[in-house]
């Protein structure tokens, strides 16, 4: 593939990061006009995504904070982080429903605190939301696409999870236009390169595991242990990107950009993007 074929997709992705101590020496390997995510942790809650929000927005950079659902206890708890994010000059956030099993106080999804932001008159130029290309362990395809729907009117774009296969979400995208007649613009989740070992160090790291229950929480768990043993324990995504690359002007899918989770393993990550761009 060329590099003016290329470019496009890899030029100007957003860069998803954990929120742990090693965020510090993850952001010196990224580009200084980086867009970055910010994840919430169930094992930090919501107060390092909102810290490590406040100093990265403070140097400048593009930050994107997760604002998780269930690790909001109530409206002044909502009302007192959205106003934090809003003094730090956040202008667009993501709003998943979060991986707790149980929600830490009154709101249960991503629907409930959409509502609720509206009605505290909280305005962001823009809020994502969750789309689930390979489903989801814990509700059926029913229950996603309602929740969808619901969702749609107080977002502006749909942020994938992690998938490895360009067909099955190009596949779900139609889905979305089609079944759901959802037009959001879709930023496509994808790996970054991933080193099994050092994944699994990440994991020890902060005992509950958070990135292997990431991986977990969708059904696209087996595709990761299939990359891992195919790719002998370090992951690329080189075919995923060639895979989605010819339907990135399609107006039909309408994908604006790639959204890169890197679990933290940015130096390898970045490497291969600007080594991809060379070419």
């Amino acid at each position: 593939m060329s590099q003016s074929t290329v470019e496009p997709m890899l030029a100007d992705p957003r860069f998803e990061l954990m929120p742990f101590d090693s965020i510090e020496e993850q952001v010196a390997h990224l580009p200084d006009d980086a867009s970055i995510t910010i994840t919430a942790s169930p094992s930090l809650g919501l107060d390092a995504t909102i810290e490590w929000t406040e100093e990265l927005r403070g140097r400048g950079y593009e930050i994107i904070p997760h604002l998780a659902a269930r690790y909001v206890r109530d409206h002044d708890h909502l009302a007192d982080v959205a106003e934090r994010f809003e003094d730090a000059g956040v202008t667009t956030m993501f709003v998943p429903g979060g991986d707790r099993e149980e929600p830490i106080g009154e709101f249960d999804s991503a629907y409930q605190l959409l509502t609720a932001l509206e009605e505290l008159g909280f305005e962001f130029d823009e809020i994502g939301i969750t789309g689930y290309p390979e489903g989801h362990q814990l509700l059926d395809e029913e229950t996603l696409a309602e929740s969808m729907i619901q969702k749609a009117p107080y977002a502006s774009y749909i942020t994938t999870q992690i998938c490895y296969n360009p067909e099955t979400i190009l596949e779900w995208i139609d889905v979305v236009r089609d079944e759901r007649d959802v037009d959001l613009p879709i930023e496509v989740g994808i790996p970054g390169v991933m080193k099994y070992q050092r994944l699994i160090g990440i994991s020890r790291k902060v005992g509950v595991g958070d990135s292997v229950r990431f991986l977990r929480k969708t059904t696209g768990i087996l595709g990761f242990i299939r990359e891992f043993i195919g790719s002998r324990g370090k992951y690329e995504p080189d075919a995923l990107v060639d895979g989605l690359e010819p339907y990135a002007d399609d107006s039909h899918y309408n994908i604006r950009r790639l959204h890169i989770y890197t679990f933290n393993q940015v130096p390898d990550t970045e490497s291969w993007r600007r080594n991809r761009l060379r070419r």
